[in-house]
């Protein structure tokens, strides 16, 4: 699978599923930590109280859903064990980034799954389908195959069109997982620079192009050329 061309297109369709989720890990990220990485341990207690500390301004009740919501674990070590070799076969490491585990996609699914419910009977009953599959055709649990084993199953399941009816339910899940990869992955600061997206950055007007101004039978004066022009800055 040419992986990471293809998948960056899901997030236009898969964005509102989750941007909840987004939304709440978003604020925790950006409360938490400062600019070398140290704890924000006072804007942590403001945030549990629904207070502002100039970075984000929530209610109490939301910073309280927050925190019950990561007390609480959902996935057994199993199950993250199976999450983790799945996001990294939808999305591995290569010349230009990480994989999903290393961009925080298991965690990032942990939370989803806490925050959004509904999504905690298709995640667990689709990992409970994969390990099935494979004590029926490997004799063991997904996360102990081979590579070439894990494969041979994620290939049945990947492509909807051409999979088999009776793999129905595998399709959803993993098309559940994908879809859930791909948000995390694609709004971490790894999958942002993936992407390529720079965002607002400083720039410095150098007049209007040659090219442009020859078109018009324009040109800048002398004088404008001597204080605001410099044709060897880019």
């Amino acid at each position: 699978m040419d992986r990471r061309k293809s998948i960056k297109t899901l997030l236009v369709g898969t964005a509102g599923a989750v941007s909840a989720g987004l939304l709440v890990e978003g604020c925790h990220s950006a409360e938490n930590k400062t600019e070398t990485g140290k704890d924000l341990s006072a804007g942590q207690k403001a945030a549990e109280n629904g207070e502002t500390n100039g970075k984000i301004n929530r209610m109490k009740e939301e910073a309280q859903w927050e925190k019950e919501v990561r007390s609480k674990t959902f996935f057994t070590p199993d199950e993250m064990a199976t999450i983790t070799i799945l996001g990294d076969i939808i999305i591995p490491k290569d010349e230009i980034s990480g994989s999903a585990s290393e961009s925080g996609v298991p965690a990032f699914i942990e939370f989803i799954v806490k925050d959004m419910p509904e999504h905690q009977i298709p995640m667990r009953g689709g990992l409970r389908w994969l390990d099935m599959q494979c004590l029926t055709h490997f004799d063991k649990a997904f996360k102990d195959c081979s590579s070439t084993q894990q494969m041979q199953i994620v290939d049945e399941i990947a492509w909807p069109e051409k999979a088999k009816p009776e793999m129905a339910q595998g399709v959803a899940f993993f098309n559940l997982m994908r879809n859930l990869t791909a948000s995390g992955f694609y709004t971490s600061q790894m999958g942002v620079k993936d992407m390529g997206y720079v965002g607002n950055m400083p720039n410095q007007w150098n007049g209007v192009p040659e090219d442009v101004l020859h078109q018009y039978g324009l040109s800048y004066t002398e004088k404008e050329l001597k204080e605001c022009y410099d044709p060897t800055r880019s």
